[in-house]
């Protein structure tokens, strides 16, 4: 077993470096988030609520390819995770009452 690579469970990274090299791509773009379109801070650490992910339009357990560069977009991780695997169109974007930075201080 020593040295041999052990299939990820997680389908977004059987194709690691494929998928690690488009998130890398997509966040030189420096696009605002796809669901909200409010900007993102890049530099934001993963678990921040407002931080870079890249979410799939077409969600994998629908069939979505995880590396195709066509089905990929930029979101923050509230709004990945309030969209989860559905279909969004640009009415669901305004229904999501994503909160401001400001919002999430005062708490």
């Amino acid at each position: 077993m020593r040295g041999e690579t052990v299939p990820s469970s997680n389908p977004r990274y059987r194709k690691y470096h494929a998928r690690v090299s488009l998130r890398r791509r997509v966040a030189r773009r420096g696009d605002p988030c796809a669901i909200c379109g409010k900007s993102i801070d890049y530099s934001l650490p993963r678990g921040h609520p407002m931080a870079y992910e890249l979410d799939e339009i077409v969600p994998i357990s629908r069939g979505g390819s995880p590396t195709d560069p066509d089905n990929v977009q930029p979101t923050h991780a509230i709004c990945n995770r309030k969209k989860g695997n559905k279909l969004i169109d640009e009415r669901d974007a305004i229904d999501l009452g994503i909160p401001t930075s400001r919002d999430w201080w005062s708490e």
